[in-house]
């Protein structure tokens, strides 16, 4: 079985969360014309990864500005009761295509902000979120903390999806949560534009003997509206400069890295190359020692297999 990718290494319009739903569209039926299936985004895409903000917090003080500004993205964030979900569940239905898209998702009920990774299939509308169960540090002035029920896998007619968002790629346990429900297509937005991120992928895919899609932004000063620009500490134009990056179940590079363009990566990914890959090593199956170890996640919901 193969299925065709694009990995969308792209810029929202930053704070303007209706015209970046419109960019997703345009984006969406672009690719689905090329053929490809399943089409992922970057970390936060809606409305911006807010790189360089402090949102004037600082430890034991907040300023009125910083709660001014961290109103605003409040407000551009999405919600998935309402419009904002109902228009991406028709751009996947009307293009044919598995969306994963990365957003800051605000939860209606006491108002939260999470960055959160949406799954949506063209035929069932949203199978799930996954919420981050660990904003990084300074990340956790805005987001709240997901929980294990956000530690979701897919089975759906384009493989066994699932995976998580940037640095919590580095927690151990965080990565076995989805290994063991045999993961084939491990998906990591990300807003890390290191080089060393990209061996993590490789680890990743060699560990959990799955492909890994890595998917980030393309990012300039020049993007950022003229009044957030005077926010950013970085001196350069370019800001984030991508690294979007596929690797095979046996660590290899499919395609990519992407590096300083906004574009996307294309590829076939054949299934079949997952359980070759387990031939010699797999995390929860036959190298595994579960007479000398237990793993289990409290509340981590069983993979939902998707009505077809």
């Amino acid at each position: 079985m193969k299925v065709k990718v694009a990995v969308i290494q792209e810029s929202p319009v930053f704070f303007n969360k209706d015209a970046s739903l419109q960019k997703v569209s345009s984006l969406c039926k672009t690719y689905a014309a090329k053929g490809c299936q399943l089409l992922v985004f970057p970390e936060s895409f809606i409305p911006g990864y807010p790189r360089g903000f402090t949102f004037g917090a600082t430890i034991g003080n907040r300023t009125k500005a910083g709660r001014s500004l961290y109103a605003q993205y409040h407000k551009q964030s999405i919600s998935l009761e309402g419009q904002d979900l109902q228009f991406l569940e028709d751009v996947a239905r009307e293009n044919g295509i598995y969306l994963v898209l990365g957003v800051t998702e605000k939860e209606k009920k006491h108002g939260s902000l999470y960055c959160s990774m949406l799954y949506i299939s063209p035929s069932a509308g949203l199978l799930g979120v996954h919420r981050k169960i660990k904003p990084t540090g300074t990340e956790r002035i805005v987001w709240a903390e997901g929980d294990a029920s956000s530690l979701v896998t897919f089975d759906t007619r384009v493989g066994l999806l699932g995976g998580l968002i940037c640095w919590e790629n580095y927690m151990p346990l965080a990565r076995l949560s989805m290994y063991q429900k045999g993961v084939q297509i491990y998906l990591a937005p990300t807003a890390d534009a290191r080089p060393e991120w990209i061996a993590s992928l490789q680890h990743i895919a060699l560990e959990g003997r799955c492909f890994v899609i890595g998917c980030n932004q393309y990012f300039t000063r020049s993007m950022y509206p003229e009044s957030f620009r005077a926010l950013l500490p970085e001196e350069t134009e370019e800001i984030c400069p991508g690294g979007s990056v596929v690797v095979s179940p046996l660590g290899k590079i499919i395609e990519g890295p992407l590096w300083n363009k906004a574009d996307a990566l294309i590829c076939s990914l054949d299934l079949d190359e997952v359980a070759q890959s387990r031939l010699d090593f797999d995390p929860v199956g036959h190298y595994s020692r579960n007479d000398l170890f237990r793993f289990e996640v409290e509340g981590q919901p069983d993979t939902q297999k998707e009505e077809l």
